[in-house]
């Protein structure tokens, strides 16, 4: 066990506010709210419920006759508004507290993020949805979630106060490798599903994918917590991250049943569809965040060995 003064994220001038923490938290769970409620209006096919944008039949905050569709397009645009005004709080507030100058920098990527949210939302309205802007849209929402839960990791007391406990990784591929790899594949997962979702593609290189997706994150999650057990800031979002592959799994077969297999030919979309898509949509977008949490823990705390190969390589190289 060594220290980690050489890592730029571990470095601490910081002083824990407990305040700024807690909003932090706040904003990252008012996002996965809007990317449920997005959920919601892919999944009753509402997305043009409300057919002008940035207004909403004409006006700014009105509030509609809650006909049809229009009850989750338009709640929708409102929780989304309000979480850019949470983003903009969060922003201006880390520049104002924050000491660390890669956090400040990483609060106004975030605010950019919702920002550029907002427009691909208002251009899938604009331009009737075509597959690959809605696709985008809901790719950056995941995003955007994602920088939101690192904001709140890196304002949390145990990272701004506590000395990391760091073990080299001398393993291939790895560990920080197979993080990397398994966000990768997370990724390309979310843009597959999100063109099935939106009409773009077919639902069979989702499904295939998903197979990788199992193995890459398994493999990950079985490695962390049989090697790294006694790193609890490994351990955790490793056990959480199988956890919710797992339910992710049970929950996309589940859609698939219900959207593919038994309501293909529904005019409607029924409540086990609903709730099967949109729940399988919000923990998707939980299992990035974890991963993307894991990654973070393991560069921290799990750097790594090159040092140590740095000499063995000399060796070989020296004369006998």
């Amino acid at each position: 066990m060594c220290s980690s003064k050489g890592n730029s994220l571990s470095t601490n001038p910081a002083i824990y506010n407990r305040a700024h923490h807690a909003f932090a938290v706040f904003t990252a769970c008012a996002t996965l709210v809007v990317i449920t409620a997005g959920a919601l209006v892919t999944s009753n096919d509402a997305g043009l419920s409300v057919p002008d944008w940035p207004t909403s039949f004409g006006y700014l905050v009105k509030v509609p006759q809650f006909v049809g569709g229009v009850r989750y397009e338009w709640s929708h645009r409102m929780v989304a508004g309000t979480l850019v005004s949470l983003t903009l709080a969060i922003a201006v507030w880390t520049l104002l507290v924050e000491r660390r100058r890669w956090l400040r920098w990483l609060a106004i990527g975030a605010f950019c993020t919702v920002i550029a949210q907002a427009i691909l939302g208002g251009l899938t309205v604009l331009l009737f949805q075509p597959p690959w802007i809605s696709t985008a849209h809901a790719t950056v929402a995941q995003t955007f979630f994602c920088i939101a839960v690192s904001i709140a990791l890196f304002t949390g007391k145990k990272w701004v106060e506590e000395v990391p406990r760091v073990e080299f990784d001398s393993r291939r591929p790895s560990l920080i490798t197979l993080t990397l790899l398994s966000i990768l594949v997370l990724y390309l997962q979310l843009i597959l599903g999100g063109m099935f979702r939106h009409h773009g593609m077919s639902w069979w290189p989702h499904v295939l994918n998903a197979v990788t997706v199992s193995f890459v994150l398994a493999w990950t999650a079985v490695r962390a917590i049989s090697v790294y057990s006694n790193i609890e800031a490994v351990r955790r979002p490793a056990i959480i991250m199988l956890s919710l592959l797992i339910t992710q799994l049970c929950l996309g077969f589940t859609a698939f049943l219900t959207r593919v297999a038994w309501g293909r030919d529904t005019a409607q979309p029924e409540l086990p569809m609903v709730v099967s898509t949109v729940a399988h949509v919000a923990v998707g977008a939980l299992l990035l965040a974890t991963t993307v949490v894991l990654a973070i823990q393991v560069w921290r705390h799990v750097p790594v060995a090159f040092a140590e190969r740095v000499p063995q390589a000399q060796r070989n190289a020296s004369p006998a």
